[in-house]
């Protein structure tokens, strides 16, 4: 089979476009054919070897869309997605003519999404999802996500919407705000840290109850722009970790920090949530994926190197 592969890590040099034995599944497994596999920034940080658990040599990539060929009969010729903490990083991925799996690692693909749709939520929406579940978001909380702009933060925004909660986005740019917008989603442009409790203000009388952090650098503010009780939601830090939060005013008004981490959840963790969110785009409550650039497999190493670089639209690649 075609697939990516990289044999060590450090610089994108190492991955290479190759021909490789097609993966025989395991007692418990499926064979899958790979339709569309989504490229994300984790896969890129794998090559580059930001993940030192990765087991070498190894083909990346955590998301996918495709067909079962082998496995239990009631899910040979079934169309699936899936993502997760092992392919890419303990077991072979998705940037590959084929990939194998336990059975109860993949997910019945919604009808609504296409091959190429599919592949392209793994990662971003089982993050959303993860901290809105673990934040407590539901009908009539006051859920701000910062970064609503990005994959993860439109996401959480969509998802947020659809779990009845009362949504609004902050955004760096005002034409970021403008694309929100069309989308039906109220938002604000950020401005200096000490004007986010202000800004939340403005939507949410007392603060938000939730505020989902996307971008790593607004955890400090966030603590002023809270409601009581209220939840902070994590996904990212500033590069050296370290954040001076103000304790005294968090604990005072029974606030909690939210860690969240998809790398803490393995494929069959994350094909229940899959199942969980994904009738969603078949009921007609979450929009289709649009924007997606469909890439071939074998000009994966430009694409590596593109969202190395900071390509910030969705790249998929078809083997």
């Amino acid at each position: 089979m075609n697939a990516l592969q990289f044999s060590r890590t450090g610089d994108l040099a190492a991955l290479e476009y190759l021909e490789l034995p097609t993966p025989v599944p395991a007692e418990g497994e499926v064979l899958v054919q790979v339709k569309a596999a989504g490229l994300n920034p984790s896969d890129v940080k794998n090559v580059l070897g930001r993940f030192p658990y990765t087991v070498l040599p190894r083909v990346p990539g955590r998301d996918f869309a495709g067909v079962v060929v082998e496995g239990p009969q009631a899910l040979v010729g079934r169309e699936v997605w899936g993502t997760g903490k092992e392919p890419g990083f303990f077991r072979d991925g998705s940037h590959a003519q084929w990939l194998t799996l336990p059975a109860s690692g993949v997910a019945l693909k919604p009808e609504a999404l296409s091959f190429t749709q599919a592949a392209s939520l793994g990662v971003p929406y089982t993050t959303a999802w993860d901290a809105l579940q673990r934040s407590q978001v539901g009908q009539g909380t006051r859920l701000l996500v910062i970064g609503g702009n990005g994959a993860v933060g439109s996401a959480a925004l969509a998802l947020g919407r659809v779990l009845g909660a009362e949504v609004v986005g902050a955004v760096r740019r005002a034409d970021q705000q403008s694309a929100l917008a069309a989308k039906g989603f109220d938002s604000f442009v950020l401005g200096a840290a000490d004007e986010l409790a202000g800004q939340v203000g403005g939507f949410f009388k007392g603060g938000a109850d939730v505020i989902f952090d996307t971008t790593g650098f607004w955890l400090p503010a966030s603590v002023a722009a809270l409601a009581t009780w209220g939840r902070i939601a994590i996904i990212a830090a500033p590069v050296d970790g370290q954040v001076q939060l103000p304790s005294l005013a968090l604990y005072r008004k029974g606030g909690s920090v939210v860690g969240i981490n998809s790398l803490l959840y393995d494929t069959q963790a994350c094909a229940a949530m899959l199942e969980q969110f994904g009738r969603f785009f078949d009921q007609g409550r979450l929009a289709l994926p649009e924007g997606l650039v469909e890439s071939p497999l074998s000009e994966g190493l430009a694409r590596y190197a593109e969202v190395n670089t900071g390509r910030s639209d969705k790249v998929i690649l078809i083997p």
